[in-house]
């Protein structure tokens, strides 16, 4: 069972279900989704929260084995692990969800209006209502303390599905395991009367914001006040309200507030090109992947301002509603008028959040989220109940995405044994037979939101695709991956008698799954379906040039069209699944990764490059929670050399790596092989070494931390001071991106040499402190025990020289602009993280890519942040991104959940879309061979024709990327779904001349 249907909830429920277990995911609200449903876009791709969130919802609400329960809340939880009884109370709808269409009718007529939670009262609803357009289940629901009973709506509804009389269910429920996924609230503003906010109509919360900028909120994604409906000239985003404040009891860091804000401001610059966005901030923590990138764009070429001071107060001016923001800069009092003031609200427990912890009888911590242990960050103190997302700390997407897989790996390793015994296997309609019929094309055109409709104009596109050739149908959608439009297009092909379906709107990377499953459903071959990108190729790179992105827009439909009316029927071959494992990389995340895949009875070979297991586990000594890494290595060490399902591969690296998802075969450096299903790339990373920099290597009291640590723990440290510098080799030209763990590293090495000499003198030079989440405590206690923290500027770096043998460190004080000596006996230089040696070799060997740090690019870096767009392999730990170790032991659990998608089945289908030859005309010459990266090609005997050659494709390895057609000589070779028809078909149509037409109004 899975309590909680955001996108945490989501992802656990989808990998159990798609790893052979039945799922009850239970939400206390109508809908699925949480607050990620209400976001407008997401840092830092900038990817529209919907889109990419959509085909997640519609793959949960119609996978045959979750059941969703919404509208509901956990009453009692009786049994333990393995075998669990809970109690499920359900609110009453008063509308039958099983007579529902979702049409909406019933809305329309309702007299009684109600503030709209989802738009988080930006907007009005009804009293019988839908959470949001995409919802899932798409189920109107009749608020109980709104609705007057005119009966109105029961008269409107022709399906007969409202129901005054429904009464609340309660019902009780068998599981083996839970996953507890709550999620979180924002923090009460209104708790920070110096602000306004409740008080001035034009200070809003960021999460309201995110409606405002949202093509479904208030003013449908214009960004304008809500006092006057003007459009701000200038936009001020105030950080920290609710978090880092021991006035309202939040004393942690939220984890996720200033990149959000640097996300509104830049769509809020998109939105209106002359808006002047200000952020106040005291630290800015872009601590994640890419983060600081996406930092640096901001600043430089969205020339958003970045104010270093917590601003004070904020006041109305009564006749013009504009606000005046006290601040203090450089140690200047400072006052600023904005127009619009926008709270960074932090992240605080969900309501319930006591009363789940006393029904499941788990502990919560001291601030009220749920407790979890150091090495163990997805267990909650009961067993067999586990947890992901913000309700056990604040984070953000991609860290809730892959706890919420590592959860889904725990709670499945608790029910192995159950695993494929109470699961229904999905069944698709008969085929529709198309060959030889004339082509009838559906084209169903989507507005993204804003993201489309914003530049292009649709109903324009849309007339003009009906007066295209074969097209027997054309409609427009808000959103054409939402669950209420999968439905629709099932609808249509059965109305109109479709054979192809057409959809215009963003990337087939994300989307063309889900529309390939639609159409599947309404008895179509998946492969008789084609998309046109007018998102990506159109309105986000002509966002300035609305009537030539609607032109390309109408061409690139054109000329999705004309391959549409080639399209063939296709057929995915079944292949075999090895069910064993390959993890590479001994340090905690392949530790972990492997005893978990070994403990749901996959065999592991678990390949590490050095003598022992550990990686820089075995660096760490310890953990500011006060948690011994050294024993906990020694345990799971221990463990995996007892467990027989594992094979360790030690002093020894990947030589080749061949194959295809569930049969990969690999050659080890000493000589080992061993044949595989899956892959799991753990190969973590190194500390840089600053050679040459602060007189490292050249001064013995010049030292990383990690060698520091290393010398505290044996006690050889000496001294009486002690200086830290922040960001060596992080946050440069050369690596631009922050190190994550350097800071809160330093806070543990600061306190430990406090704790053991109260009158040391410890200083840390830094640019931003990055203490993010609980972490914020340990910066808080180094302060409290006399640390003293000086800032300097990136480009003003402290000069560190040797002075008779002796250090002596110089820098400017970036707040009060005086230079300061230090003298210390120790420097310590909290340095980065580097990618480990050799990824770049395995990389290409993978078919992976890095980024240009060296690190694995992950397929999706918000909801796939542990797959890789090669099949069958993925990915953990610092290899991902620099990263602590509660954080790689959830990512590597996570990779066990993807992993086991895979492993549990004994077949796939290989893809359709792959190369195919034509005996006829080959003449095995080989020109193809080296061209296929995957290695899919060889040459063999012609069965038919005696001593000739040919070239044989192997379906399984075959990426239908097109290499060896473009190649081949002869025309033997043909790619399916792009034969030279279908492509020269696209061309043709690409050339053709638009008739002028006169322009339709959106």
């Amino acid at each position: 069972m899975v309590v909680g249907g955001g996108i945490s909830g989501l992802q656990s429920a989808l990998d159990l279900a798609d790893s052979g277990y039945r799922v009850y995911l239970v939400e206390k609200k109508a809908s699925i989704g949480g607050t990620m449903a209400q976001l407008d876009k997401t840092f830092p791709t900038n990817d529209c929260a919907m889109c990419i969130m959509a085909p997640k919802l519609v793959a949960a609400g119609r996978h045959h084995n979750i059941q969703l329960i919404t509208n509901a809340d956990i009453a009692i939880v009786d049994g333990q692990a393995g075998n669990f009884t809970v109690t499920v109370r359900q609110r009453a709808f008063r509308v039958d969800p099983t007579k529902c269409t979702g049409c909406g009718s019933c809305a329309q007529k309702c007299p009684i209006e109600a503030v709209d939670e989802y738009n988080e009262g930006t907007k009005i609803r009804k009293a019988i209502y839908v959470a949001y357009p995409q919802a899932v289940p798409l189920i109107y629901s009749i608020d109980p303390e709104k609705c007057i009973g005119c009966g109105i709506c029961a008269e409107e509804c022709k399906a007969k599905a409202v129901d005054y009389d429904q009464k609340e269910k309660v019902f009780e429920i068998k599981v083996g395991s839970i996953i507890v996924s709550p999620g979180f609230d924002e923090f009460n503003a209104r708790l920070k009367p110096e602000y306004g906010y409740g008080v001035y109509p034009n200070v809003v919360t960021s999460i309201e914001f995110e409606r405002m900028l949202s093509a479904t909120g208030p003013y449908f994604g214009t960004v304008l006040r809500p006092s006057d409906g003007d459009i701000p000239e200038k936009i001020a985003f105030i950080q920290c309200v609710g978090s880092r404040d021991e006035h309202c009891g939040n004393e942690y860091c939220s984890s996720v507030c200033c990149m959000y804000s640097i996300k509104e401001a830049i769509i809020a610059k998109e939105h209106g090109g002359n808006i002047k966005p200000s952020i106040f901030f005291m630290d800015m923590r872009a601590f994640g992947k890419e983060f600081d990138d996406y930092y640096n764009r901001a600043k430089n070429e969205y020339g958003i301002r970045f104010v270093r001071s917590r601003a004070a107060a904020v006041v109305e001016n009564p006749k013009t509603k504009n606000l005046m923001i006290k601040y203090v800069e450089n140690g200047e009092p400072k006052e600023e008028e904005f127009g619009l003031v926008v709270l960074a609200v932090g992240l605080t427990p969900p309501a319930d959040a006591e009363n789940l912890s006393r029904v499941m009888k788990f502990r919560l911590n001291d601030d009220g989220f749920c407790q979890t242990g150091a090495f163990s960050p997805v267990e909650t103190s009961r067993p067999g109940i586990f947890v992901s997302g913000a309700f056990s700390s604040p984070k953000d997407i991609p860290m809730t995405v892959a706890e919420a897989s590592g959860a889904a790996a725990k709670a499945g390793t608790e029910i192995t044994a159950s695993r494929n015994t109470l699961i229904t296997k999905k069944v698709y309609p008969k085929e529709i037979d198309v060959v030889g019929k004339e082509p009838r094309v559906g084209v169903f055109i989507c507005h993204c939101g804003i993201n489309i409709g914003g530049v292009v104009n649709v109903p324009e596109v849309m007339e003009y695709a009906k007066t295209l050739p074969n097209v027997v149908y054309a409609e427009q959608n808000l959103y054409t991956c939402s669950a209420d439009a999968q439905e629709k297009i099932k609808e249509k092909v059965k109305e109109h008698d479709l054979n192809r379906v057409v959809v215009a709107s963003c990337t087939p990377r994300t989307h063309e799954p889900l529309f390939q499953n639609t159409i599947r459903e309404a008895g179509l071959n998946a492969y008789l379906f084609e998309m046109a990108n007018i998102r990506d190729q159109c309105s986000w790179i002509h966002m300035h040039e609305p009537k030539a992105a609607t032109k390309k827009a109408k061409a690139l439909v054109r000329m999705a069209l004309a391959k549409s009316r080639l399209l063939e029927p296709l057929e995915n071959l079944i292949i075999n699944v090895n069910q064993d494992a390959l993890v590479i990389g001994g340090g905690v995340s392949g530790m972990v990764s492997a005893l978990e895949l070994a403990k749901q009875g996959i065999k592991v070979h678990l390949v590490e490059r050095e003598k022992e297991l550990g990686g820089n586990l075995r660096k760490l000594h310890y953990l500011p929670s006060g948690d011994d890494p050294d024993e906990y290595l020694k345990k799971v060490d221990q463990e995996i050399r007892a467990n027989k399902n594992i094979t360790l591969h030690l002093g020894t690296t990947v030589k080749t790596i061949d194959g295809y998802v569930g049969n990969f075969k690999t050659q080890l450096t000493d000589g080992s092989e061993m044949e595989h299903g899956v892959v799991v790339v753990a190969v973590g990373g190194r500390e840089y070494k600053p050679e040459g920099e602060y007189l490292y290597g050249k001064n013995a009291n010049v030292m990383t931390l990690l060698e520091f640590k290393g010398k505290m723990k044996k006690g050889e440290v000496k001294g009486d001071s002690y200086v830290f510098i922040q960001c060596v080799g992080s946050r440069e030209d050369k690596f631009p991106n922050c190190s994550r763990v350097c800071c809160t590293g330093t806070m543990t090495a600061a306190n430990k040499i406090k704790d053991k000499d109260p009158n040391a003198k410890v200083y840390v030079l830094y640019r931003d402190i990055r203490t993010y989440g609980f972490r914020e405590k340990y910066y808080k206690e180094a302060a409290q025990k006399g640390v003293t923290f000086i800032r300097f500027d990136d480009e003003k770096k402290p000069v560190v020289e040797d002075k008779g043998g002796k250090i002596e460190v110089r820098l400017i004080d970036e707040d009060t602009g005086k230079e300061v000596v230090l003298r210390p006996d120790c420097l310590v230089l909290a340095s980065g993280t580097r990618p480990e040696e050799g990824s770049e070799e395995l990389a290409p060997m993978l078919k992976v890519p890095i980024t240009k740090e060296g690190f694995f690019l992950e397929a999706h870096m918000k909801l796939r942040p542990i797959d890789f767009a090669t099949e069958g392999v993925y990915l953990a730990g610092i290899a991902h991104s620099p990263k602590f170790v509660d954080e790689s032991i959830a990512q590597a659990l996570g990779a066990v959940a993807r992993a086991m998608t895979i492993l549990s089945k004994t077949t796939l289908e290989a893809e359709g879309i792959v190369a195919s030859v034509d005996e006829q005309y080959c003449d095995g010459c080989g020109i193809c061979v080296p061209t296929c990266e995957y290695k899919a090609l060889e040459i063999i005997d012609n069965k038919k024709i005696k001593d000739k050659k040919i070239v044989d494709v192997n379906v399984g390895l075959c990426k239908g990327c097109g290499a060896c057609v473009g190649a081949c000589p002869a025309g033997a070779l043909t790619q399916k779904g792009f034969r030279d028809e279908q492509i020269l078909a696209m061309i043709d149509a690409a050339l053709v001349e638009e008739p002028k037409k006169q322009e339709v109004k959106q």
